[in-house]
C-alpha cells in the first residue's frame, strides 16, 4: 500500500488531502503520477502532477506522523482564521451603526437647519 499527501489548490480552508493507493503508475519523462483505485471491484485512475504531491510513501507511520502535523498547523491556522473573521464582523457591525448614526444625526441636522438640500422643496 502507498500513502499520499496532496495538495488542494483551489479551497482556502483544505490546503492537502491524504490517502492510500494500492498501485502507482510513474515516469521520469511524465509531469504526472498516475494512482489506481479499486471502486465497486473496477480499477478507476487519477492523473496528479507531480507538483501537487508533498509525500508518496510506502511508510505508514511516517505518512501518519506527517499528516497529523499538517493537520494540527492547520487546526492552528483556522482558529486565527475564525478569530479574524469574528472581529471582521465585529468591525463591520460598529461600522454600520457609526455611519448610519452620522447619516441620522446630519439628517436631523439638515431638516432643523438651513442647509441646502433640494429635498426639502419636493
Amino acid at each position: 500500500m502507498y500513502y499520499v499527501i496532496k495538495r488542494v489548490e483551489h479551497n482556502p480552508t483544505e490546503r492537502f488531502i491524504g490517502f492510500k493507493v494500492p498501485k502507482y503508475i510513474a515516469s521520469k519523462n511524465s509531469e504526472n503520477v498516475i494512482f489506481e483505485f479499486i471502486k465497486d471491484g473496477k480499477p478507476n485512475r487519477k492523473w496528479i502532477k507531480k507538483d501537487d504531491i508533498i509525500l508518496l510513501t510506502k511508510d505508514k507511520k511516517f505518512f501518519v506522523e506527517t499528516l497529523d502535523k499538517f493537520k494540527a498547523v492547520q487546526a492552528t491556522q483556522q482558529a486565527l482564521v475564525d478569530a479574524a473573521q469574528k472581529k471582521l464582523e465585529e468591525t463591520f457591525e460598529t461600522f454600520n451603526e457609526t455611519i448610519n448614526s452620522e447619516i441620522d444625526d446630519f439628517e436631523e441636522f439638515r431638516d432643523a437647519h438651513d442647509v441646502p438640500c433640494v429635498l426639502k422643496d419636493l
